[in-house]
């Protein structure tokens, strides 16, 4: 009598399937069961409005953790950056799996770079995080270009370059690693140039809290750096009350002495979608070996920025 399948709960985007798959494989490695698939459609999936006025955040996690609670999956797997940064209390965060690629990458018409973009290129992203950056980037360095807010898998978005409709969109790097497209990629955005959101490129395996041998089993996946940097990451964004709808980029890296992992860096931007004021900051610590550790550096970063008048670039609803 084979051991019973895990159900695990997943969004029916390409995107999610993928990320599912490979998450899938990995914990019928640790647990030795096999594991299947559970297709559950979120509002946010069948919703056509803007991420910023549905709500944001929670769009596409709410239907999981509802088949979660009442236990029609045993685990689901959410795009770490989608998770509200409350954790509910009946549900464990039982893993965060080593980060992919955490960078936003362009996908340009005739392989441009960005600076390569000609003045007043239109440049496609649903984010208004990454219209604050491209644009100050872009007037820093004495470009114009026009930022589009467009919705959609990455299919759609990427169909409008191929169509001639825009130059450009921007996307996460590690989606389209994951998808196995990413050598459609013209050029990457370094952290330098823009912050990603907070917890970008990382997946959340989540749980019943009361299902300990699950939440122990599913622990052999989870990656302390990885962790620690994306806790870091979303308690600057829920420091900072900034929903998905809200410019925030955060970034949290380690700084390493040879092969000595010495220190964390944390980074954070807001910003107005036009570029035209943003409040970056950044915070170096002793990597965080607690929860509360990582809490506080991001709490700490976020009152830096409170100070320097992140706030008042807060009320700003883009789309």
């Amino acid at each position: 009598m084979s051991e019973q399948a895990l159900r695990l709960g997943t969004r029916r985007s390409k995107l999610a399937m993928a990320q599912s798959g490979q998450v899938a494989e990995a914990v019928s490695r640790v647990t030795g069961r096999p594991v299947e698939l559970v297709e559950i459609t979120t509002y946010g999936d069948v919703s056509r409005e803007h991420l910023a006025q549905i709500g944001g955040t929670g769009v596409f996690v709410t239907a999981l953790r509802e088949a979660l609670v009442r236990g029609e999956v045993d685990f689901a797997v959410h795009s770490l950056k989608d998770l509200p940064t409350a954790q509910p209390e009946d549900l464990a965060l039982a893993a965060v799996p080593v980060r992919e690629d955490a960078r936003d990458a362009l996908v340009a018409r005739d392989g441009l770079t960005f600076e390569q973009l000609p003045d007043g290129a239109r440049v496609g992203t649903g984010s208004p995080r990454r219209m604050a950056q491209l644009n100050a980037y872009a007037r820093s360095h004495g470009m114009t270009i026009e930022t589009v807010a467009i919705r959609g898998n990455v299919d759609t978005r990427i169909g409008y370059v191929h169509a001639g409709e825009l130059d450009a969109v921007v996307l996460a790097a590690a989606g389209l690693n994951r998808l196995g497209r990413i050598d459609e990629v013209t050029d990457f955005l370094s952290a330098d140039t823009v912050l990603p959101a907070p917890g970008q490129g990382a997946l959340a395996i989540e749980c019943a809290a009361h299902d300990a041998d699950l939440v122990a089993a599913l622990a052999e996946l989870d990656d302390p750096f990885t962790r620690a940097a994306v806790t870091a990451e979303r308690s600057l964004l829920a420091a900072l009350e900034a929903g998905c709808s809200a410019p925030v980029g955060a970034y949290a890296d380690l700084l390493a002495d040879g092969q000595i992992v010495k220190e964390m860096r944390l980074r954070g931007v807001v910003g107005t979608t036009d570029g035209s004021t943003l409040v970056q900051l950044s915070t170096t610590g002793p990597v965080p070996e607690t929860h509360d550790q990582a809490m506080s550096l991001g709490r700490e970063l976020a009152a830096e920025m409170l100070a320097k008048g992140a706030a008042g670039l807060m009320g700003e609803r883009a789309l």
